[in-house]
């Protein structure tokens, strides 16, 4: 057994995975947590490796009836992990949920999993108090997420030599199904219909022949023009939460800018009339089996939990006053009487400035023991935050072993992302926080012989960097 002290801040999804690929590759982890004798307020468990929607770890690569791939750059991280050995990817699947190509899981089921697997590895030594002090000797990784204590954040602070960048995550609604008026709702996912040579009319919207509608994922509350137009000016005029002294700073480093992936839907709103209806409402791919036509605009729910008596609002994050929340979702069409288990949260999120103080190997650059990882680096997103615990375990092993630290390839989805993310162009500038996506990957060389091909057609090129990336994760194995 490795002697080596261990220890690991925070049992979020990265320090969860991280502190469980050490354990099992025989060394002593010491894992602090706040948990459970306090809680951060947006937190709702005591359960390690909380979640709070159940769609957090996006799409995965399939294969449709016919043979032909989709692939996802969240689906390509997914396949990595899964090639790496992740511990939290096979628990995810594990308790799994339906929502079409996406990787949902019942969040409570997934958090207990992951705790009852710290709770009972006898290499895990579980301390219930945040990590204020990094130990002078050992290694330490922390990964205390985007909910850092301020005291733990003014101590990073101080060894990095450099104030903390802040930004806001937000969270969506959670509706009780049975509270869902289903007269008016209906079950279908996107496209789902228009493929379908049997898809409803107006004249058969019982008919059998629409039946596939009941299989879909996602439950839809269409809404006409009328009722869009008088959501939106509701949406409009509703009272937000009040802000913090630091959301009105106006220096660019210390003012907590929003994330343009998980923007609250009254931030989107404020930017259009229209641009709910191209973001979070759009009806695209929709047909309301009782008209036979796409709706002008559309509310869709998420499953949330395994038992299917939860659904989530997607896209519905938020920083309206509760009241304000019920009475906007209760303006909804099939949501009149909604039973709101969960209203819709906002909280201040913490990350560093990578490419300033990290290596790509999750190193801190002056400090070689010092190791970062979750979305407290700046990748945006829960499948990215357990790929960064995964990734700095194994480095962790390989720098105690005495072995070259692992630099995954840019031609690698967590390679790519990691690179940059410490990327030397972006040090001492404005960072961003950024997920997974096709774009960060290595490009094609210009002499290669299909980069014609690829670039009109974006699946085919998709695919190619799904199979030149297992390919050299393979290799790395």
């Amino acid at each position: 057994m490795n002697k080596q002290a261990i220890t690991i801040a925070g049992a979020g999804l990265a320090g969860s995975e991280a502190a469980l690929q050490l354990a099992n590759r025989g060394y002593s982890v010491t894992l602090y947590d706040m948990k459970p004798r306090t809680r951060s307020a947006a937190h709702h468990s005591n359960q390690f490796a909380e979640i709070v929607c159940s769609n957090s770890f996006g799409s995965q690569n399939s294969v449709d009836d016919a043979g032909n791939p989709s692939v996802t750059a969240s689906g390509l991280l997914k396949e990595e992990m899964q090639a790496l050995g992740c511990q939290l990817l096979a628990i995810a699947q594990s308790v799994s949920v339906p929502a079409g190509k996406a990787l949902a899981v019942d969040r409570e089921a997934f958090s207990q999993k992951v705790t009852d697997a710290l709770l009972t590895h006898p290499l895990i030594t579980l301390v219930p108090d945040p990590l204020t002090v990094i130990p002078s000797d050992g290694i330490t990784l922390i990964a205390t997420g985007p909910l850092t204590t301020p005291a733990l954040a003014e101590t990073i602070s101080n060894h990095l030599g450099q104030d903390q960048l802040y930004f806001f995550d937000a969270a969506s609604p959670i509706i009780a199904t049975q509270s869902i008026d289903t007269n008016i709702a209906f079950k279908q996912d996107r496209y789902q219909l228009e493929k379908s040579p049997n898809k409803p009319t107006a004249n058969t919207p019982e008919s059998p022949e629409s039946s596939e509608a009941a299989d879909g994922h996602y439950i839809n509350c269409p809404l006409d023009k009328d009722e869009y137009q008088q959501f939106y000016t509701r949406l409009q005029q509703a009272e937000r939460a009040p802000l913090k002294a630091f959301e009105k700073e106006s220096n660019p480093k210390t003012k907590t800018p929003y994330f343009e992936s998980c923007l609250p839907v009254e931030v989107i709103a404020s930017r259009g009339v229209d641009t709910l209806r191209f973001g979070p409402m759009k009806p695209v791919g929709l047909i309301d089996p009782k008209t036979g036509k796409r709706p002008y605009a559309v509310v869709q729910l998420r499953q949330d939990n395994a038992e299917g008596t939860l659904y989530n609002m997607v896209g519905f994050q938020t920083n309206l006053k509760w009241g304000e929340q019920k009475a906007l979702i209760q303006s909804i069409p099939g949501l009149q009487h909604a039973e709101i288990v969960r209203y819709g949260v906002m909280h201040r999120n913490t990350y560093i400035d990578s490419p300033t103080v990290l290596l790509p190997t999750l190193q801190h650059k002056s400090t070689p023991t010092l190791f970062f990882a979750g979305q407290l680096t700046g990748t945006e997103g829960y499948t990215e935050s357990i790929a960064t615990g995964l990734l700095a375990a194994i480095n962790i092993d390989n720098l105690i072993q005495e072995r070259t630290l692992t630099v995954l390839p840019k031609t690698t989805m967590l390679g790519a992302l990691l690179q940059y993310i410490t990327r030397a162009e972006a040090a001492n500038k404005n960072f961003q926080p950024i997920n997974s996506n096709w774009g960060i990957l290595k490009p094609l060389s210009a002499d290669d012989t299909m980069l014609k091909t690829f670039r009109k057609n974006k699946k085919l090129r998709n695919q190619h960097y799904v199979e030149r990336a297992l390919t050299a994760i393979q290799a790395y194995c």
